[in-house]
């Protein structure tokens, strides 16, 4: 009898470890924090059933990139980071710095310029009243200043949706630079800076925009968001052709490209 106990307490005990090391080996390859993971899987999922319904190859492709999305939520791990070397799961979630919205090493980086018949002063005025922007931003629904230095920014998201968030000004240097960063809470983490330099030769201005941003599924979602249209990169391309025009003609372009109107106040560095 006691040799049977024996026994069953060294069984006992050798699986207790196994599992143990099976639990630690699991929890060693998650490299996704809480909050990717349920954005990836409830994104994943919806992406996924509405890729189905689809019928088309296009939809087929979108539900498999709903479906990697959904594993990644589920599982907690990313392939992606992994080759990286980056996770967003490390111990108690204390990855995030309260004072940088988008940690080092991680996000979706966009650096865009362009050259605008205007001077610095024009160009800098407009645009630190923030309110002006959705004029020229088509993906912006609304931005209200709410305090010194802060703002709430409203944003059209891919298949319909929003995203909001609260920024600061953290840097700045009259007609020359920008600089903002989101705070705790948004939908989307961002951070960048718009520079105006003067041109050579008397041009006008370079505007340069160096946006950096945080996708709630990581670089997948930045991935989907390409697929779908939704890219940034092309947005502020296109945030700058608009800039340019309005800013030189006092037009206010379409989203196909031609103007709608004459604005009150354009080039006239309100």
């Amino acid at each position: 009898m006691s040799s049977n106990e024996a026994t069953l307490t060294q069984t006992g005990g050798a699986t207790g470890e196994s599992l143990n090391e099976t639990s630690q080996a699991s929890s060693s390859r998650r490299n996704v924090g809480e909050p990717e993971r349920w954005a990836s899987a409830i994104g994943g999922g919806a992406l996924a059933l509405y890729g189905l319904t689809r019928g088309t190859i296009g939809g087929v492709a979108l539900a498999l990139a709903g479906g990697a999305l959904l594993y990644r939520g589920v599982s907690g791990h990313c392939n992606v980071y992994e080759a990286m070397g980056v996770s967003s799961a490390e111990e108690g979630g204390g990855w995030r710095n309260p004072v940088v919205s988008v940690r080092g090493g991680s996000g979706v980086k966009v650096e865009k310029s362009v050259t605008i018949n205007r001077s610095p002063e024009e160009l800098y005025s407009y645009w630190r009243n923030f309110e002006n922007l959705p004029r020229i931003m088509s993906h912006l629904e609304s931005v209200h200043v709410t305090g010194e230095g802060r703002s709430h920014w409203v944003a059209k998201g891919p298949a319909g949706t929003t995203v909001e968030w609260d920024a600061e000004v953290y840097n700045e240097k009259e007609n020359e630079l920008i600089a903002w960063r989101s705070l705790e809470g948004a939908d989307v983490d961002n951070a960048g800076s718009v520079h105006f330099t003067p041109a050579p030769g008397g041009r006008g201005t370079e505007v340069r925009v160096v946006l950096k941003y945080d996708p709630p599924a990581g670089k997948v979602g930045a991935a989907v968001a390409k697929l779908l249209g939704e890219e940034p990169s092309g947005q502020v391309q296109e945030d700058l052709r608009r800039f340019k025009q309005f800013m030189e003609t006092g037009e206010t372009p379409t989203t196909e490209g031609q103007p709608s109107g004459r604005a009150a106040g354009a080039g006239g560095g309100q």
